[in-house]
């Protein structure tokens, strides 16, 4: 059990993820409000004991798979064992922000034929504040990629990888990009809820959360797979910003 994972990254990541937890609270409440009278704290603490458990486990296997098929947080690993890799983050920091703001403004592109199709999503009024989209900034970009591509990406990719594997024993390409469209589609359909809070779960609905995010997500899981998980909790992260924070802000000025 001591040596299965490295429980220093496991702690690290479990607190970090709780508090990206708590801090998407206000947009989610913005989205969905709480129709009974809960006090703030209640709320807090119902959070944290809800996705204590969630990212527990979700951190745990996720840590152990990827481990298992040769992923992970390659950065972070050598931090804790006392290694330099201020060159290493650098050298992906800028290519992952470009790569996360190009990703945002296709996404912005791809949902403009929906946006008459489907004008409550299109409208300002759903948007919430742009301080609540920065702090869920951190919740979509740390939080949801330990869900998406650190447990579900691992935990696929190794399921293909006991399926079949190269001669030299590593993932196949085809295992992996299954693997990543999968877990690009549990990610579409993860925004659902949040959706649902607006308009009506319909067939054009659920295939523009299934297309916008899934944009997203192949771009992810193939950072994830090539770069590490840094870099594609830094590309997330900037989508994000594009689409939470700067867009609603320029909106504001239209």
């Amino acid at each position: 059990m001591k040596n299965l994972i490295n429980w220093k990254m496991f702690f690290i990541l479990l607190t970090i993820c709780i508090i990206c937890s708590i801090l998407v609270i206000p947009y989610s409440l913005a989205l969905n409000p709480v129709k009974i009278d809960i006090s703030p704290l209640l709320i807090v603490l119902s959070t944290v004991v809800n996705n204590l458990i969630i990212y527990a486990a979700a951190i745990f296997l996720g840590l152990l798979f990827s481990k298992k098929i040769g992923m992970g947080l390659p950065i972070l690993e050598g931090v804790l064992k006392k290694e330099n890799k201020t060159k290493e983050f650098k050298a992906l920091l800028i290519p992952s922000i470009c790569i996360g703001i190009l990703a945002g403004v296709l996404m912005l592109i791809a949902s403009i034929p929906f946006n008459k199709l489907i004008p409550e999503l299109a409208s300002e009024s759903v948007a919430p504040a742009v301080w609540k989209g920065f702090l869920a900034s951190f919740y979509g970009g740390i939080a949801e990629e330990v869900l998406l591509r650190l447990f579900v990406v691992s935990l696929l990719v190794w399921i293909t990888f006991k399926i079949k594997k190269n001669d030299n024993g590593s993932p196949t390409n085809f295992g992996i990009w299954l693997s990543i469209i999968l877990a690009a589609i549990l990610f579409g359909i993860g925004h659902l809820p949040a959706t649902a809070a607006i308009v009506p779960l319909t067939g054009i609905v659920v295939f523009r959360a299934i297309l916008l995010n899934g944009i997203g997500g192949l771009i992810l899981g193939w950072l994830y797979w090539k770069k590490g998980l840094e870099s594609a909790i830094i590309t997330h992260f900037t989508i994000d910003i594009v689409l939470h924070v700067i867009f609603p802000f320029i909106l504001s000025f239209i």
